[in-house]
């Protein structure tokens, strides 16, 4: 008799672990999770104002990537040290404009547009579009087990390239996080005069983060 009770606490017992188990993950799964990642992007996406006077550009970067600030000659890099991983960064560079004008060479431009497809790079996109009023070419492909955002931006006086990689961090939040700080970029110097045409653009459809 002893043995038979024994036997039914034991199996009740391990059922009624299994169901709060069950309901555990559930509840992480349906309730916590999603509020969590929410929570993670919300905080990852805050813009934070970020000035460098020798540079000449000024721009909100999502604190995401706002840790360590490291300037060189010409650049600065911001990168928020991981240490059991490649933890995101974003490279800023300046450096003189020596055909003082407002808009990319076309044969660059186009060079830009078809790199992708000759050199069969995986996930390259390419736009072009303007930055605060600036000529400004975004380029995405996926480089060094990472994906990477590249942001050309032309005026005048100086040609600012930004290069954003969320390392080994969330993909798809850290591209936005990419793409929204480099979309805020404003630089030093005169204004360009209103277009006389419109930029030629081939855009083609941007690459999908990983589990989309």
């Amino acid at each position: 008799m002893k043995k038979e009770i024994s036997v039914q606490l034991i199996v009740g017992l391990a059922i009624i672990l299994i169901g709060g188990g069950v309901m555990g993950g559930e509840f992480f799964l349906v309730k916590w999770l999603p509020h969590h990642r929410q929570a993670v992007k919300e905080e990852t996406l805050k813009p934070l104002p970020y000035k460098n006077d020798k540079l000449g550009v000024e721009l909100q970067v999502s604190s995401g990537f706002m840790g360590e600030v490291e300037e060189f000659a010409g650049g600065a890099r911001i990168t928020r040290t991981k240490f059991w991983s490649i933890g995101p960064s974003l490279t800023i560079t300046s450096q003189p404009n020596p055909d003082a004008t407002f808009e990319f060479d076309p044969k660059m431009v186009a060079a830009w547009q078809t790199e992708g497809i000759y050199k069969e790079l995986p996930r390259y996109h390419y736009a072009r579009e303007k930055i605060n009023n600036r000529d400004a070419v975004l380029i995405w492909q996926y480089r060094k087990r990472a994906m990477e955002l590249s942001t050309h931006v032309i005026t005048s006086e100086r040609l600012i390239e930004i290069y954003c990689t969320p390392g080994k961090e969330d993909e798809e939040i850290y591209m936005q996080a990419c793409e929204e700080t480099v979309r805020t970029l404003k630089v030093a110097g005169p204004e360009p005069p209103p277009l006389t045409q419109p930029m030629l653009d081939l855009t083609t459809p941007p690459p999908k983060a990983k589990g989309r």
